[in-house]
């Protein structure tokens, strides 16, 4: 990336960390999930920023992928996991972060273990390291803490409008020699779990990207297409931000455009032992 390109990444981190401070006093006990994600969204905007996709809120098993929809009551409960992960852009340009924290508890060894071992993998993106390298410090650093990394998510660099670029930096050992470059931002994304350190695809579906136009007969459905490229700029977006029609038609809407391969979905993630997982992340660019 250009300078004035990198500024940009910097400026969409200094709003994601003040949004960070923002956001971690309204995950406690009897908070409602649509609301803590409203507040946070709202934030994101107040401070000069833009939501790169929907704030995701996931409990306990859940690693990644949920989002509330419209009228959603979840509330948190006391020892409930929350990981909370929140994207800022400016212009397009992605800081990607986030956080855990366990309902009611200040300390928590699982938590501890991804912060831990995000925070040494930071510290080793210099220039010349390579994906393996990095991956050995996450994986070795959870192992000390006897927790599993989750095998099947990863780091990841970030382009404009689009959060997930190679290279993938996986949280588990690999002989992958990619060098990671400079001059990219370069997200690192620790999951951990006491669990067997697998995900699978779960339900309900809340988050969708635009992939293609396609010609599709629902009115409602040619709008949201168009919102998805315009609006929401062909990232990632949540059912709740389609305000114009009733959930009932989004519903349906998105439905057919999914079915017709015009949008991407983005399932949830549920650790496939049923076991709880933290996740700490948070965004690099290295100086070449």
């Amino acid at each position: 990336m250009q300078k004035e390109e990198l500024q940009k990444v910097e400026r969409a981190h200094e709003i994601a960390l003040k949004v960070i401070d923002f956001a971690h006093p309204l995950v406690k006990e009897n908070s409602n999930v649509l609301d803590i994600t409203e507040k946070i969204e709202k934030k994101i905007y107040e401070l000069g920023g833009k939501p790169s996709w929907p704030v995701n809120i996931s409990i306990n098993e859940i690693a990644a992928h949920f989002t509330p929809t419209v009228g959603d009551t979840l509330t948190l409960k006391e020892n409930d996991y929350v990981k909370v992960d929140l994207g800022v852009q400016v212009d397009g340009y992605i800081s990607d972060h986030a956080f855990t924290v366990k309902v009611g508890h200040k300390d928590d060894e699982l938590i501890e273990a991804s912060c831990k071992a995000t925070e040494e993998a930071l510290k080793a993106l210099k220039p010349g390291v390579k994906v393996f390298e990095v991956s050995d410090i996450i994986e070795n650093v959870v192992a000390e803490f006897n927790f599993n990394p989750i095998r099947n998510l990863a780091g990841h660099a970030t382009a404009r409008y689009n959060q997930h670029e190679e290279p993938s930096i996986s949280n588990a050992r690999n002989k992958i020699q990619t060098e990671i470059p400079v001059d990219t931002p370069i997200a690192i994304e620790v999951f951990t779990t006491p669990g067997t350190g697998w995900v699978k695809e779960s339900r309900p579906l809340s988050i969708y990207r635009f992939r293609e136009d396609k010609p599709v007969r629902m009115w409602e459905a040619k709008k949201i297409l168009e919102l998805s490229k315009t609006e929401f700029d062909k990232l990632p977006f949540g059912a709740r931000w389609i305000k114009s029609f009733t959930p009932m038609k989004v519903e349906m809407a998105l439905r057919q455009l999914v079915e017709i391969e015009a949008l991407d979905t983005y399932p949830p993630l549920k650790e496939e032992s049923n076991q709880p997982v933290a996740v700490t992340e948070d965004t690099k660019i290295i100086r070449g």
